[in-house]
């Protein structure tokens, strides 16, 4: 049920990610080379077709329908009983985080663990908030959160973390032992936790992804469609609260300041999360075997290198300090391959690079013989 795009088709549907020079393999933002699940194509090209391309609406039988898709969705996938009445709609979860940390979080700093996605450091400063970063260590075998770090934030006045579940780039799947201290070390400061779990539904063989909501009802959780079924630029995020003075304090807050989400937006989410199973597992199949070739990859043409434990996603954290370039990324440019550089994600971050493992077994492996041949010298 997974169609590679040639990469003719990947230029025109992924401009973004595919708009490198002709003959540079694109393996850096988080986009896959995939063609559409055939549900979620049917859906938006017959919205297309009624003429569906105006305004959203803010109170309708779609705007409804997505989130009882991802009720169901959750029911099926998680066993969670996401409340009835509890997501509110938005434009994208990065500006639902804002919103969230305007809104609904107590005044004070936000923990934020490095290395992070990138907008998490500017969503926080646009929320006219400061930051206070909490750092894993690139050499524990185990990328795991530093509570102790966490809580001295805490007792300095911090009062959100912000949790990536499962985590970008370090690509873990949280414990539920692990999402209970975290949810303990909050409760014990009067704190709140903002869980971005737009990767959940991308977990592979061999872990479980824990709702955090089902361990700490006090938090917030925003998702989407658009990271698991390809449809990035399909806006329709969730913010879920199960608090009900939460709902009423972010539906309160002027339009202006919460808009971006499209009609086609909650069309193609609502076939994501209602009617495309059968390709999400396929999907998860396919980055299975594929995160197996990155390992033997890795061996054979970065022998020296590290790679962590892919748990979730189609974004890998590789290690790459051995070979002494500062910068691999700037040096796979040279060597026709884009990769998202480790900096991007902690700056100062020497030596560290994040690839994007969904697309083809051929192009996969010419990514990594690239990067190889550039550390190598």
């Amino acid at each position: 049920m997974i169609r590679d795009l040639t990469d003719a088709e990947a230029r025109a549907a992924l401009p973004l990610k595919w708009g490198v020079p002709e003959g540079t393999i694109p393996a850096w933002v988080a986009e896959m080379d995939y063609a559409p699940a055939p549900a979620i194509s049917a859906a938006v090209n017959a919205a297309v077709g009624r003429g569906m391309v105006g305004y959203p609406p803010f109170d309708h039988p779609l705007v409804r329908g997505l989130e009882e898709s991802f009720r169901g969705f959750a029911e099926r996938h998680w066993g969670w009983d996401v409340p009835a009445g509890s997501t509110t709609l938005c434009g994208d979860v990065i500006t639902a985080m804002r919103l969230v940390l305007e809104h609904l979080c107590p005044p004070g700093p936000v923990v934020v663990p490095l290395p992070c996605y990138p907008p998490f450091r500017t969503v926080v400063s646009l929320a006219g908030r400061e930051a206070r970063y909490v750092e894993v260590d690139p050499d524990a075998e185990t990328a795991t959160l530093d509570l102790d770090a966490v809580r001295a934030h805490f007792e300095d006045g911090a009062r959100t973390l912000m949790l990536c579940t499962p985590h970008n780039p370090w690509m873990r799947v949280f414990t539920r032992a692990e999402l209970e201290a975290v949810r303990d070390l909050a409760a014990e400061y009067g704190a709140r936790v903002l869980a971005d779990e737009i990767h959940a539904p991308l977990v592979l063989p061999g872990a479980e992804f824990v709702p955090y909501l089902t361990v700490d009802p006090d938090a917030v959780v925003v998702t989407s469609h658009t990271k698991s079924f390809n449809t990035p630029g399909l806006k329709a995020a969730q913010i879920i609260t199960p608090r009900e003075e939460d709902r009423v304090a972010i539906r309160s807050i002027p339009f202006e300041s919460n808009h971006g989400y499209t009609g086609l937006g909650m069309a193609a989410g609502t076939a994501a999360w209602r009617d495309s199973d059968l390709w999400l597992l396929a999907l998860r199949q396919r980055l299975d075997v594929l995160r197996e070739d990155l390992v033997d990859l890795v061996s054979t043409h970065l022998p020296q290198a590290r790679v962590r434990p892919l748990e979730a996603t189609y974004l890998a954290w590789v290690d790459l300090r051995a070979y002494g370039v500062a910068d691999p990324a700037a040096a796979g440019l040279e060597h026709g391959v884009r990769v998202a550089a480790g900096s991007d994600y902690q700056p100062g971050l020497d030596g560290h690079v994040r690839i994007n493992i969904a697309t083809s077994a051929d192009r996969l492996a010419e990514v990594v013989k690239r990067l190889g041949k550039a550390v190598a010298g």
